[in-house]
């Protein structure tokens, strides 16, 4: 019988305001295991993972590491007992190389100088045996969010972690990417090494793990091998319900362009080409997908469709208007909504309350201010209470700070905000990112009835399977170019889209023109 790796006993966290983001909750996970941990936003994933990596303090309860209760005081209190963790949004400094990244603050000495020679042997050692190779000179800033991923982990193997927490580790990598980074789990798994996977993919998990640990709104539900347990089981423990996996599609497209994009050539802040000759038409109702490895041109496409982006030739028209460096304010005016990929930093204003954030484009509304600019409070309240509800927002009130809520929960206000107010084009930019199986679904079935209605709907996602989902069409960017336009929905796979991200394969210009005008 494997032998317990770490134990988390009855744990409970009250703030001091009252909230309680975990109460009973248990964790038992073995050595050689990889070990899945799942629930809703705002269940207490993130709260338990802090208490575990020494972030935060528990009101109550015990943790035992190889058998032995252990007090966690900081982040290196955890790595000097093993756990390291790899958190969601990389923590390295893109200006150094990847040796620097992972001795940092690691650094072997040879008298009052870094010992490079061994810094580099050592590093090596443990890059060829997990099959993690880079190049350890190579800058960061120059590593694809791959070779990214593999760094974080080196990082923490380096400081002799043996259990690793995982916090939605393939959320921003292609399908060839997440497969190599099981092979790389795998190969830690069997020479003794623990894995904490946290992650709301079924299908990711089911590969990967063998157990799984199931919380929600705080409550322990449970743990279970997931050779007995189902999908359907496994989505009802975790959001009360069935998750429908397929959402019903009935309407044609049928309408006019309401977006065209016509031979865009973008640069970046350092005069880098990013987008280089995109073209193609979004008609009114219809939802076109973009499939792109991080950084290869969506985020500068993004903005210069919804904000002031300089451009270096081409042109995007909105019904017919131009509106090249349009501006937010004036696109927010011509109904255009846009969902950040950021939503803690532009998405929303985290010291102002949830219903303050969602009124924040609606300063000029006769609805919620009168004729002196001053606020109706009892329509602002009411309106705030109602999409709290109908968005499913988890929250004591209200009027709670949005920077006090989980990360899904804040997406949700921000897409509260976007989605009720009546867009007639919405660039969604990872709308679903961090967001649990239920509000996923939900967020799905609100883009696909504004494309019924009339909207035409942008979605720029690094899930691939929301893309073959929900998608009328797919155009796929590579180095900034469009590696492919796909109209055959139905029997296009996931595998093929990661070839075309990649640039491993690619359609002819011809095809690409045609599948996207022509459609």
């Amino acid at each position: 019988m494997s032998k317990i790796a770490l134990r988390m006993d009855r744990i409970t966290k009250v703030y001091p305001n009252g909230v309680m983001a975990n109460h009973d909750i248990n964790l038992e996970v073995k050595y050689g295991e990889i070990h899945a941990l799942s629930g809703e936003n705002g269940a207490g994933k993130s709260t338990l993972m802090k208490i575990l990596f020494g972030e935060e303090f528990p009101t109550s309860g015990d943790i035992f590491v190889d058998g032995k209760k252990v007090v966690l005081t900081s982040p290196s209190d955890a790595l000097k007992l093993g756990i390291g963790m790899v958190h969601q949004h990389f923590m390295l400094v893109p200006s150094l190389s990847v040796l620097d990244n992972i001795i940092l603050g690691e650094e072997p000495k040879k008298g009052l100088f870094t010992d490079y020679q061994k810094a580099i042997n050592k590093v090596e050692v443990l890059m060829n045996k997990f099959n993690m190779k880079l190049n350890p000179k190579a800058l960061v800033k120059d590593l694809s969010v791959g070779q990214k991923q593999k760094l974080e982990i080196l990082k923490i193997l380096m400081r002799g972690a043996k259990i690793l927490i995982l916090d939605e580790p393939t959320a921003v990598l292609t399908p060839q990417e997440t497969k190599e980074l099981f092979i790389e789990l795998k190969l830690l798994r069997d020479e003794g090494y623990t894995v904490i996977f946290i992650s709301h993919k079924l299908n990711e998990v089911r590969m990967l793990c063998s157990s799984i640990t199931i919380i929600r709104r705080g409550e322990y539900k449970g743990s279970y091998l997931l050779s007995s347990i189902d999908d359907d089981q496994v989505t009802k423990l975790m959001v009360g319900r069935s998750v429908s996996k397929v959402i019903e599609k009935d309407h044609k497209i049928t309408g006019a362009p309401i977006l065209s994009v016509k031979n865009l050539k973008l640069n970046d802040d350092e005069g880098v080409i990013k987008v280089d000759g995109v073209s193609f038409d979004l008609k009114q109702n219809e939802i076109i997908g973009i499939a792109g490895v991080e950084g290869n041109g969506q985020s500068q496409l993004v903005e210069a469709i919804i904000s002031e982006y300089p451009i270096l030739s081409g042109e995007i028209k909105f019904k017919e208007n131009l509106i090249n460096n349009n501006g937010i304010a004036k696109s927010r005016k011509m109904k255009i909504s846009y969902i950040p990929e950021d939503r803690m930093t532009i998405g929303m204003a985290g010291s102002l309350s949830i219903t303050e954030n969602i009124i924040a484009d609606k300063t000029e509304s006769k609805e919620f201010f009168n004729s002196l600019g001053l606020l109706k409070k009892k329509e602002i309240n009411e309106y705030g209470t109602s999409l709290v509800n109908k968005y499913e927002i988890l929250c004591q009130t209200p009027e709670v700070r949005v920077d006090s809520l989980s990360g899904g929960n804040i997406q949700k206000v921000v897409l509260a905000r976007e989605l009720d107010s009546f867009p007639e084009l919405v660039v969604a930019d990872q709308p679903t990112r961090g967001v649990d199986l239920g509000a996923s679904e939900f967020i799905r079935k609100q883009l696909i009835d504004l494309s019924t209605k009339g909207c035409g709907i942008l979605l720029i996602s690094s899930d691939l399977n929301e893309l073959l989902s929900i998608s009328d069409k797919i155009i796929v960017i590579s180095e900034g170019k469009l590696t492919a336009c796909i109209v055959d929905i139905q029997n296009t796979s996931e595998e093929d889209l990661g070839k075309y991200m990649l640039g491993i394969e690619r359609m002819s210009d011809e095809k690409i023109r045609r599948n996207c005008y022509e459609y």
